[in-house]
């Protein structure tokens, strides 16, 4: 993927040690606490977390809707980042197009996050990268998501120490 591919950057702080949010990452109990936005749960957190190993989650809503989830972690520098591939799935873990969802066919079927992690006077700043993501409408409710994701993080991590 090159440079000039659009991307979408979050940066949150958490007040929490760097351990804690890395263990929010790689624990699939912890992942499936905040893996979805506002209103939804996380029934399904399959995790093979080691360089290529795979991971396959699905998000439900109050109403029932499923979305699933699959990627292949790439490179895992422990308490440092984590890169790995992101696309929709189906419950069988298969790649399948943004379609399959009811989006936009401007999704690419395989995007690539790299999330990297560093500690600040007790607290972990990470940062998060969405390469491919497009921009406009879509790249708007990414952002969102992501966000809403992070702020249960932030619930999780910040009670627990």
């Amino acid at each position: 993927m090159s440079t000039s591919e659009p991307k979408l950057v979050i940066v949150r702080t958490f007040d929490a040690p760097l351990a804690m949010v890395w263990k929010a990452w790689s624990d699939p109990a912890m992942l499936a606490q905040w893996w979805s936005p506002k209103g939804w749960t996380a029934p399904v957190i399959k995790l093979d977390f080691r360089v290529g190993g795979k991971y396959h989650f699905c998000m439900r809503s109050a109403e029932g809707q499923e979305c699933w989830s699959t990627g292949v972690y790439k490179e895992i520098i422990p308490m440092s980042k984590i890169v790995c591939t992101d696309s929709f799935a189906d419950e069988k873990g298969n790649v399948v197009s943004a379609s399959h969802y009811g989006m936009k066919e401007e999704i690419p079927e395989v995007l690539l996050i790299t999330i990297e992690f560093r500690e600040e006077n007790g607290k972990t700043i990470m940062t998060l990268t969405h390469l491919g993501m497009p921009a406009g409408e879509m790249g708007e409710m990414t952002t969102s998501g992501w966000n809403q994701f992070f702020d249960k993080l932030a619930a999780i991590v910040q009670s627990s120490h």
